[in-house]
Order: structure tokens, then C-alpha cells, then sequence
């Protein structure tokens, strides 16, 4: 029953960090888009590195 338990709490863990990941990865899209729109090639280079760790995050947890 423990087993279970622990199961259940780590797949909420999971689930949580997967929901602020997406919220992330939506701000963060919102921030390159204005960047791009701005041309500030600076801060669509930070973006775009923010987005590729995010993603490589992702990756990680099998949610991509």
C-alpha cells in the first residue's frame, strides 16, 4: 500500500512540473515572438535558449 502511495505522489510531482513547464514554455514563446517583432536579436537569442532547455526538459520526462 506504501508502494502505491508513493507511486501516486510521484506521478502528482510529475504532473505539476509538466503543467509549469508548459505555462514556461507558453511565456516563453510570447517573449520570443515579441522579440522578434521588436528585432532584438539579443533577447530572442536568450528566449530561444530558455526554449531549448525547457524542451530538453520535456524530453526527459517523456512528455514530448
Amino acid at each position: 500500500m506504501k508502494q502505491v502511495m508513493n507511486t501516486s505522489k510521484k506521478r502528482d510531482v510529475q504532473q505539476q512540473r509538466l503543467n509549469v513547464l508548459r505555462l514556461e514554455m507558453d511565456y516563453e514563446l510570447a517573449v520570443l515572438f515579441e522579440a522578434i517583432q521588436t528585432k532584438n536579436k539579443e533577447n530572442q537569442t536568450k528566449s530561444k535558449e530558455k526554449l531549448m532547455n525547457i524542451r530538453e526538459e520535456l524530453i526527459k520526462m517523456k512528455a514530448l
